[in-house]
């Protein structure tokens, strides 16, 4: 589509850029010249997706700049090239371009500037000295913003210091926070946020720690405040012209909560909810409660925490007790795929804080026994360290307030590992043969009779199984229904290739019985009531 229009604004400013030697256009039509693959620089886009486009036809929405002068480029066969820029939000659609750049190493470019905030552009360019045979490119569109969006904060849960409201809501328990922001342009696109810390640099709507807008500009945005007293939170939004407004803090009192929390199995942060436990794409070890609504983490463990230093992506996080010593709160028993012969154990210092000291290393057994429970000699190939484990769960503990028994995949054979008061005593040889060693194993907790289950996910077809196992009054458990792996199918579709990962941290929806979570190919955290009606909680950061 080739556009003319009739008149020009002379105080707008147009730079050529060009480079080498300036030679003079051929006199005479060149035939067959063309220019091709139009773009402005910086591209034009929409920040809150992502997307970027140069909208050169007539039904893709222009995307936003947030600059003033952007350069208009070209692919050309012509020796220059003629661009022409008319502003679409004044009535006659003012020309206020018109204006040759030289072609160089096959290409051209123009720079302009004193583009108007909030309008809208279109601009097309041309082969010079080729009239009636040089192709023009197609038309392409663009709009510009250069206001930065501001924004406010609220909430009724934890209102503002000096508001005079009361707080709702305790120390360690979520708030809601409402952000209202405002651009008078291309609209609020994300917001940008951190509670007690200070915000990143060269950030972006896909970036952690941030929330997406609605079309009204606001956001809902859930926290945790873990220690009592005065918090601060601070928040930036960013349009979708890429403009960062100035941060805005928001100051709360959290009250101190003396009411007692139930101990809970599974719950890492304290709030009587058991909670995943998946890293981030930085490596950093996310807390996400099992009844979230969203992939927002409570709380984060800093990658350099991990046993390696490098971050928690490769290792493998087991959790469903503590030590008699700690406070209520699962303790972190880590298998690191850089050091597969250690077994390192994190107190749980206070909601999920696992800052406070130095990790131990959990000696293996040196003891063993039969799946009865008779003690015998450790069979020959027996490890003794845990290098020999390919998958570790955490089943979950006897008594209160003590570590979780083990179930380990070792040479294809499953293997108990009984807790001691700081250390583990005892290897219980459960079954033999090697059957298990194409299965995902999954320790969802106790059932409603207070069995034991472990579940177990058949990598070759998908399908789930669950197995229970009982404790006779006064006596040992009941490790029979191990025998056979490929027994007790209660679901298929379970797939590798669908979910990548599986695991389950007890009851999350609260209805009595444990269920599974399960993060997607694409990095979708998925939960399930028991092993059916699957919700996705969204892309996890």
């Amino acid at each position: 589509m080739t556009l003319s229009r009739a008149r020009g604004l002379g105080a707008v400013t147009v730079v050529a850029i060009a480079a080498g030697l300036l030679t003079a256009p051929a006199a005479s039509a060149v035939p067959g010249t063309a220019v091709t693959d139009p773009k402005a620089l910086p591209a034009p886009g929409f920040a809150a997706t992502g997307l970027h486009t140069d909208a050169c036809d007539d039904s893709t929405a222009p995307g936003w700049l947030g600059v003033a002068n952007p350069v208009l480029a070209v692919a050309a066969t012509s020796p220059q090239v003629r661009f022409k820029l008319w502003d679409d939000s004044t009535p006659a659609h003012d020309k206020i371009v018109d204006s040759t750049a030289d072609v160089t190493a096959g290409a051209a470019k123009l720079a302009t500037s004193a583009l108007a905030d909030g309008h809208s552009y279109t601009w097309q360019a041309w082969p010079e000295y080729s009239p009636g045979s040089g192709k023009p490119a197609p038309a392409c569109h663009f709009k510009v913003d250069l206001t930065a969006p501001a924004l406010s904060v609220s909430s009724t849960d934890f209102p503002a210091s000096g508001s005079g409201a009361t707080p709702a809501k305790y120390a360690g328990e979520n708030g809601v926070f409402t952000l209202t922001g405002t651009d008078a342009a291309s609209g609020v696109a994300c917001y940008q946020y951190t509670l007690n810390g200070t915000l990143g640099v060269g950030w972006d709507c896909g970036s952690g720690h941030t929330v997406k807008a609605g079309a009204d500009g606001t956001a809902q945005l859930t926290l945790k405040p873990k220690d009592w007293g005065t918090n601060v939170l601070t928040v930036q939004a960013m349009d979708n012209a890429g403009n960062v407004g100035q941060p805005a803090t928001y100051t709360f009192y959290a009250p101190w909560d003396s009411r007692p929390k139930p101990a809970v199995a599974g719950d890492v942060d304290g709030d009587g909810v058991p909670d995943i436990l998946v890293p981030d794409a930085q490596g950093n070890l996310q807390v996400i409660s099992a009844n979230a609504s969203d992939t927002t983490p409570s709380s984060t463990v800093p990658a350099v925490l991990a046993p390696l230093h490098a971050g928690w992506q490769d290792d493998q996080v087991v959790h469903r007790g503590w030590a008699p010593v700690h406070a209520p709160g699962d303790d972190l028993l880590v298998h690191p795929k850089g050091n597969p012969r250690a077994l390192y154990a994190y107190a749980n210092g206070h909601q999920g804080d696992f800052g406070n000291g130095y990790p131990t290393l959990i000696d293996k057994p040196s003891q063993c026994a039969d799946a009865g429970g008779t003690w015998i000699d450790c069979p020959q190939g027996y490890a003794a360290d845990w290098s020999a484990s390919t998958q570790l769960v955490a089943l979950g503990n006897d008594e209160p307030h003590e570590w979780p028994f083990l179930v380990s995949v070792e040479n294809g054979d499953l293997w108990l590992y009984s807790a001691a008061l700081r250390d583990y005593g005892l290897a219980q040889q459960l079954t033999t043969g090697g059957a298990w060693a194409g299965y995902d194993l999954i320790a969802p907790g106790k059932d409603a009779s207070g069995a034991f289950q472990l579940w177990a996910r058949e990598r070759a077809t998908g399908a789930l199984h669950a197995y229970r196992i009982p404790k006779a009054v006064g006596g040992p458990f009941d490790f029979s229904a191990l025998a056979d792996p490929s027994a007790n199918v209660v679901a298929t579709g379970f797939t590798t290739a669908a979910y990548p990962t599986l695991g389950s941290s007890g009851d999350g929806d609260g209805d009595g019985k444990p269920d599974l979570w399960a993060v997607t190919a694409n990095r979708h955290l998925v939960t399930f009531s028991g092993w059916t009606a699957p919700k996705d909680l969204g892309a996890l950061h």
